[in-house]
């Protein structure tokens, strides 16, 4: 059977032909076929603004003065039976507050989810089933006043079934919690649909997924007031887009007490904010980096150094004071808490207690850490996947964790904390822990080492990491296809940090990373090297030495390890990597920085320290992308450009220098 698209075409083609005879009074096929082709362009862009302009312009397109009527009798007969298409139409009148809808909804969506879980493990508390209803009717009326009909009759459904636990008509209890996250998601997956079918861009069919949800509504609404059932009739129900292939099964999970108090304590506050579009404001922290630049060039420059007078000199140390204030405060509107990124974790792990029937308690601490918006964003699929690492591989079922002496309900917490200049992110749980033999046997069975590799514990683990490494002895539908540590571990060098790992065979394992709290400026030490000048991350610093001869070790009369108390480290000259002339060859006479990537050391050897700086971050464009051991540029003080350094790309290009000596 033809698409709705199709048939409205033919319809076109169809009164065109006619129109030809009754119509036109000299028709050319040219006119009539470019009216046609128009047509279906615009059809096939799904830009209902651009379609409805092109049956506007038909009648002039075609010389025919009684096709346009023909045409919007036609279009208004589609639309009508296309609920979608008529969605796309209302909210393509005002894109601008198309887009308000769509980003408040999700903003509602996002508080039910949190709320939920909560009301999941309270289900008489009536604030919290309160503070579910309020979204979903406002969510519902937004809807039907600007006429998207799908969101506004699902809301209005599930509004219904909430109203009826409010009224005390019916009991929460799982299926009532799950059917309403099943709606979020949908909802949420309809609003994406709706936007990316404005914009021009493929829709994806929910139909069906909508009416089997709204069937499952009634189905529990008809149910009456009796007690509530443990296990919900939803298996046929669209899924959380937090899981891949999962069917929900039945189980308990106990979450962090307190979660929606914290929900309606931002609602609160949110009468105080004002939302800005991320374009606007990342344009802004830009401006205010040029600022600073220049502010650090005329402190700098020479002439300005030589004038004595004391008012001048007063005028412009409080001018600095001024825009390192300005630049703190563009810095922290780019600062948003952890805590959605958290709760989307607490959602996952509900559903894959489900799936795998695991019993799973989780803890969440440090929701209310504050790191850069771009952060946050880039940091969800790499938690994500580790959380589900820890659920699959991690802890065990409740059978064996009953085996090894420990409670059934495995643990598993989630922990933001600032140190230092940094932001370290915890997923810490109480499962197996890895087990460094497997490891071991599959790392030199995947030729990544040599049988009689003498490892430490620290770089056994790092393997993990490597690309297609799995020591899982079965796939499931959660993980164990060796796929995705390597890309958490590449997403988070993207970010400037880096992840460690402490486990204990048997008594779990804690994932640590580290995090810079913005990728706009940077907390760095500035050293030379010959006429040039490097910034070092400080994240990436363990420390920094003036080396005496006798901690000096040379292999075949040449310098290339130093010790450094108790540890021999690699010697480098940062001057033989980036092939700088005029350095200083002796490291007795320059500076050792050490430096720390993924569980390694390393020392090198520069001329001196100039000092600790922030410096604003600068691409270096796409010509200079994707060299090793550069994260990108800083003009300094001077004017000078400084290249800021990658520990992980240094460490591997003394890896391809050493590989080249030998």
């Amino acid at each position: 059977m033809d698409s709705p698209r199709d048939q409205f075409i033919d319809g076109i083609e169809r009164q065109l032909t006619r129109l030809a005879c009754d119509v036109i009074l000299d028709p050319t096929p040219a006119a009539v076929s470019a009216a046609i082709d128009a047509l279906a362009q615009a059809l096939a862009s799904g830009d209902a603004a651009e379609l409805a302009s092109r049956i506007r312009d038909i009648a002039v397109t075609t010389d025919a003065q009684g096709l346009a009527p023909v045409c919007e009798a036609l279009w208004r007969e589609w639309i009508a039976e296309d609920e979608v298409l008529r969605d796309v139409v209302a909210l393509s009148a005002d894109a601008e507050l198309s887009g308000m809808f769509v980003a408040e909804a999700l903003d509602h969506l996002g508080t039910i989810e949190a709320t939920l879980l909560q009301l999941e493990d309270t289900p008489d508390d009536k604030t919290l089933l309160n503070d579910v209803f309020r979204p979903f009717h406002t969510i519902k009326g937004n809807a039907g006043a600007l006429g998207v009909t799908t969101v506004q009759a699902l809301a209005h459904q599930v509004e219904n079934l909430l109203d009826r636990c409010r009224s005390g008509q019916h009991r929460v209890g799982s299926a009532e919690v799950d059917v309403v996250l099943k709606a979020v998601d949908l909802i949420t997956a309809m609003l994406i649909d709706l936007s990316a079918r404005i914009a021009g861009k493929p829709g994806t069919p929910l139909r069906n997924d909508r009416l089997v949800l709204v069937a499952a509504v009634e189905r529990i609404i008809a149910r009456g007031p009796e007690e509530p059932t443990a296990q919900p009739q939803t298996d046929s129900l669209p899924l959380s887009p937090f899981v891949d292939g999962a069917q929900p099964i039945g189980s308990k999970r106990t979450d962090e007490p307190k979660r929606a108090a914290a929900v309606r304590a931002d609602a609160g506050e949110s009468q105080a904010s004002v939302k800005v579009d991320t374009r606007k404001l990342d344009g802004l922290v830009d401006i205010v980096g040029e600022l600073v630049i220049l502010q650090s060039l005329i402190y700098e420059d020479p002439a300005v150094k030589s004038v004595s007078d004391e008012r001048f000199t007063r005028n412009l140390a409080q001018l600095r004071r001024i825009t390192t204030d300005l630049q703190r405060g563009a810095m922290s509107m780019r600062m948003v808490p952890i805590r959605q990124t958290f709760q989307k974790m607490a959602r996952l792990v509900r559903d894959l207690s489900k799936q795998s029937g695991k019993q799973v308690e989780l803890t969440l601490a440090g929701e209310d850490t504050e790191l850069d918006r771009k952060v946050v964003e880039d940091i969800n699929d790499p938690l994500m996947h580790m959380v589900r690492n820890s659920m699959d591989h991690g802890l065990e079922s409740r059978e064996g964790r009953r085996a090894a002496g420990k409670r059934a309900t495995g643990q598993l917490s989630l922990r933001a904390f600032h140190q230092g200049g940094s932001i370290v992110i915890e997923i810490a749980d109480d499962g197996a822990g890895l087990n460094t033999d497997r490891i071991v046997a599959k790392a030199i069975a995947n030729g990544l080492i040599q049988p009689d590799s003498a490892l430490a514990p620290a770089d056994i683990h790092q393997l993990i990491f490597a690309p297609g490494f799995s020591t899982a002895e079965q796939v499931t539908e959660i993980s164990g296809r060796g796929v995705g540590m390597d890309v958490v571990k590449r997403n988070i060098q993207a970010l400037r940090g880096r992840i460690d790992i402490d486990t204990c065979n048997g008594r779990g394992a804690t994932f640590t990373i580290t995090l810079p709290l913005t990728m706009a400026i940077l907390d760095g030490l500035l050293v030379t090297v010959g006429a040039e000048r490097f910034v070092i991350p400080t994240f990436a610093i363990r420390e920094s030495l003036r080396p005496i001869p006798s901690q000096i070790h040379t292999v075949q009369g040449s310098p290339r390890l130093i010790q450094v108390r108790d540890e021999l480290l690699p010697l480098v000259w940062l001057s033989d990597l980036f092939n700088v002339s005029g350095a200083v060859s002796d490291p007795t006479q320059g500076t050792v920085v050490v430096l720390e990537e993924a569980g390694r050391r390393i020392s090198l050897v520069v001329d001196a320290l100039i000092g600790k700086q922030e410096v604003v971050v600068k691409s270096l464009g796409a010509a200079l992308t994707g060299i090793h051991g550069v994260a990108g540029g800083a003009i300094l003080g001077d004017g000078r450009i400084g290249l800021i350094l990658d520990a992980h790309g240094i460490v591997k290009l003394m890896d391809a220098g050493a590989l080249a000596a030998a």
